[in-house]
């Protein structure tokens, strides 16, 4: 056991002693190499990457050289283009007014309801007017005893009996008692109130009892049957928006659209609002109603042969607008110029012509000089 044990402890002394006699030739053999054979080995490496990197580059161009982009195109043809202003009015009716009592009192009887289709001059609400239907009873029976006393006398004129002044002071009488009547009735008249229009009670919140004061307690009619448009145009618009320009109305609650032409225009602006005032005659409608929104749309710009295309075609770049069109499966970029453009559509005043092939879908993925393929072509 112990000639064992010394037999191991020589094993790994020995062990130790070659140890660094490895760490020292390891060392020797990591000498730096020569630093011009060393960039030489780098330029070669660098060299042989290169001609890889253009082989692949090669390859992939001639794989791209045969594709081609789906796409689909438009046919250019000469078409009407019109641009529009649009405007936000309400509908109104011609004839919205308000009646109101010429005298306070208190009301005694309420003849109509919310609703209701009331003609014009018709009694709408009757004021207590009592004191005055005394005043009136008694003028009459004095204008009644004048008118005899008048009719008496002129009997005897007619017979050349009494004189000519006693003749004319019973018909003086007789006329001022008529008079003092008929002005007692036309304030009487001032406790009523009166249709001014025919139309429907749109709004009256009346009460027997309640006092009725001049401009304040009324009933609305309307004549729903007569409506307009009414809008504030911006003063920008000035020089653009003119009676009888072609109009369309657009009613978003209403579902409904119609064509008309501007009947009036203000010639002056108001300072406060810069705007100034429109209005259109509207046709007879189940569908329209006062104060529902109206867009109105005012054509102040139109070319009946003009090239529009959609304005999703046109792309921009630092040197302007341009698009691209089909030219027998080449993709060719045109620079264009726009002018006017409404909605989605624009009209084109240079770098089409009529027959072109305009690209729609597809064209934002292309380059000048692609191939292409028409999956869908529209007239």
């Amino acid at each position: 056991m112990h000639a064992l044990t010394k037999t191991k402890i020589t094993i790994k002394m020995k062990k130790l002693i070659y140890i660094p006699a490895l760490l020292l030739l390891a060392a020797c053999s990591h000498k730096p190499k020569d630093k011009a054979a060393e960039l030489a080995d780098l330029k070669k490496q660098q060299a042989d990457i290169n001609s890889k990197i253009a082989a692949l580059q090669l390859a992939d161009a001639g794989q791209d050289s045969s594709k081609s982009t789906d796409i689909s195109v438009l046919k250019i043809a000469a078409t009407n283009f019109t641009h529009y202003v649009d405007i936000q009015g309400k509908i109104d009716a011609k004839d919205n007014v308000t009646a109101y009592p010429q005298s306070p009192g208190v009301i005694t009887k309420i003849y109509v309801a919310p609703g209701q289709h009331v003609n014009k001059g018709q009694l709408l609400v009757q004021l207590d007017n009592s004191v005055l239907k005394e005043n009136i009873a008694q003028a009459e029976s004095q204008a009644a005893l004048a008118k005899t006393l008048f009719q008496r006398q002129k009997n005897l004129w007619d017979q050349k009996i009494g004189t000519e002044v006693q003749f004319l002071q019973a018909q003086t009488q007789m006329q001022s008692a008529q008079k003092q009547v008929d002005g007692l009735r036309q304030q009487a008249d001032l406790y009523r109130i009166i249709s001014p229009i025919s139309g429907s009670i749109d709004q009256m919140d009346l009460k027997l009892g309640q006092v009725a004061q001049p401009g304040t307690t009324g009933i609305r009619i309307v004549n729903a049957d007569v409506l307009k448009v009414k809008a504030d145009v911006p003063e920008s618009y000035a020089g653009r928006v003119n009676q009888g320009d072609n109009v369309k109305i657009v009613i978003p609650d209403g579902n409904d659209s119609l064509s008309a032409r501007l009947t009036f225009a203000a010639k002056a602006i108001d300072p406060t609002s810069r705007s100034f005032a429109i209005e259109i005659a509207l046709p007879a409608r189940k569908t329209l109603r006062p104060n529902m929104t109206a867009i109105i749309k005012i054509a102040d710009y139109n070319h009946s042969k003009a090239i529009v295309i959609p304005l999703n075609a046109i792309q921009k770049s630092e040197q302007g607008d341009y698009v691209y069109v089909n030219n027998n499966g080449i993709a060719t970029r045109k620079n264009i110029k726009v002018g006017a453009s409404y909605g989605s559509q624009a009209e084109i005043t240079s770098g089409l012509a009529i027959g072109d092939q305009l690209i729609t879908a597809g064209a934002s993925d292309l380059n000048d000089g692609d191939k292409v393929n028409v999956l869908q072509s529209v007239n």
